[in-house]
Formats: structure tokens, C-alpha cells, sequence
């Protein structure tokens, strides 16, 4: 693992967080995306070399609605760049780690995504993130 790539930040509104954050971070963010296949909408800051995800749920049930619902809004999880998230996926496995996909999906800004499950890493949702090239 290279480095923390985001954090991600679940959010009733999006539009109101980014007015938060905005006024918090100093800066505006840098990028809005919906990413249809997890029902979400994303807006993206960026803090030195870290990003700061906020992610709003679009789709009724999808994960993020389910994190609201039982938690509210908050800490979502802890993204990690790597540079080859097959090889990465497959070492977690070989470690003990449950994956929450077999292989990586596209997620949001432009990057190959796979969780594992919190229940394996001290309760703490983690996202191995690849760039797409």
C-alpha cells in the first residue's frame, strides 16, 4: 500500500457538506461524480496529498443509505492507493482478509476499487484503490 488515497465521508446532502467542507477545507472541491453501480453521488477535496470523499446515496438500500440509517452520517471508510490492486487483493487473501468483491470494480475518480469487510480489520471499512490508466 503506497499511501492513504481518501477518506469517505458518508452524508445526508451533499450540497450542504460541500458548504461545510468548503468553508472547513479552504478550498472547493475539485470534483462531483455519480457512480450509477453503487447509487451514490461523490464530490471530491483535495487536502495536501490526501482526498476527502463525501458521499451521498442516490439509490434507496445502497450501501451508504444502509451506513446512514444505522450510523448516520460520518467516517465511511479509509481508501488506500496501490499499484496492483490484483496482486494486493490476492495477498489480503493469503493474510486472512474477507474481500467484499472477487475482483475490482470501477469507482469513482477514475480508479479500479475493492473493500474489505470491517468485520476483518477492526471493524474499519478499508478501500484498495488502483488508478485506471
Amino acid at each position: 500500500m503506497e499511501k492513504i488515497e481518501h477518506i469517505g465521508i458518508a452524508v445526508r446532502n451533499i450540497e450542504i457538506a460541500k458548504s461545510i467542507y468548503t468553508k472547513l477545507l479552504s478550498c472547493k472541491a475539485y470534483k462531483t461524480e455519480e457512480v450509477e453501480e453503487e447509487g451514490v453521488l461523490t464530490a471530491f477535496f483535495l487536502v495536501g496529498q490526501t482526498k476527502i470523499e463525501l458521499l451521498e446515496s442516490k439509490k434507496e438500500g445502497s450501501a451508504i443509505a444502509r451506513f446512514i440509517e444505522k450510523r448516520g452520517e460520518g467516517i465511511h471508510h479509509i481508501a488506500f492507493e496501490v499499484d496492483d490492486i490484483y496482486n494486493e487483493m490476492k495477498r489480503l487473501k493469503k493474510e486472512g482478509f474477507v474481500l467484499l468483491n472477487d475482483t475490482p470494480k470501477k469507482g469513482a475518480d477514475n480508479k479500479l476499487i475493492c473493500f474489505i469487510h470491517p468485520k476483518s480489520a477492526n471493524g474499519v471499512l478499508i478501500e484498495l484503490c488502483q488508478e485506471i490508466k
